[in-house]
């Protein structure tokens, strides 16, 4: 098993305390947010570090919504628990976002993904032993070599979705990161849907 680090930003973050974004943008997300939770797929590990983020597409179109730092452990959120990211450079390491907390410590990786294709407007970052250990290197799988959170993951999920590769079940497993799996989707729904049934059906194995 890799040593974890979940949890810590890694990226220069300029904080723009602000307001919550609106509840209406939230519900559903937060609804698949608190499935995800029940599933265990988003939560804490006994050693008390969390795992699990999940975002979508805002307007415009490079911003998005997503849940802030170290709330895996918790089973339902407030509005106080996302903010909005609403700039971010790769190259410079660099995520600014407004709101009443800081960022995902993945929120450069989900910044990637809405990147690479407008069709993409939700993202889900999950942590599942079974789901990893499957796909592998079998799905779409980011270098071992590269750690979470960090500029050169972003890269990694940029280059797996510009080959287009028709096995990806719209998911990325991340190599270098223990359990960690990433689903993406045209709606939050899409994405989170994606994700249970892929767990579903490896247990009805």
């Amino acid at each position: 098993m890799m040593p974890r680090d979940e949890g810590y930003i890694k990226f220069d973050c300029e904080w723009i305390e602000g307001a919550a974004p609106p509840w209406h943008k939230l519900s559903a997300l937060n609804d698949w947010r608190q499935l995800m939770h029940k599933a265990g797929l988003i939560g804490m590990y006994p050693d008390g570090i969390g795992f699990g983020n999940i975002s979508v597409r805002d307007v415009p179109l490079n911003e998005f919504i997503i849940t802030g730092t170290a709330t895996g452990a918790e089973p339902s959120l407030t509005r106080n628990h996302f903010t909005r990211v609403i700039d971010y450079n790769l190259d410079e390491n660099r995520v600014t976002c407004r709101g009443p907390i800081r960022a995902s410590s993945e929120s450069l990786t989900h910044a990637a993904f809405y990147e690479s294709s407008h069709s993409i407007k939700a993202v889900i970052h999950i942590h599942h032993r079974y789901l990893w250990d499957t796909y592998l290197d079998k799905l779409p799988t980011t270098s071992r070599d590269v750690a979470y959170g960090t500029p050169e993951m972003a890269y990694e999920v940029r280059r797996l979705l510009s080959l287009r590769n028709p096995r990806n079940k719209q998911l990325v497993i991340m190599g270098g990161h223990d359990e960690g799996v990433m689903a993406y989707g045209a709606s939050i729904s899409q994405a989170a849907s994606i994700l249970l049934n892929c767990c579903d059906s490896l247990f009805r194995q």
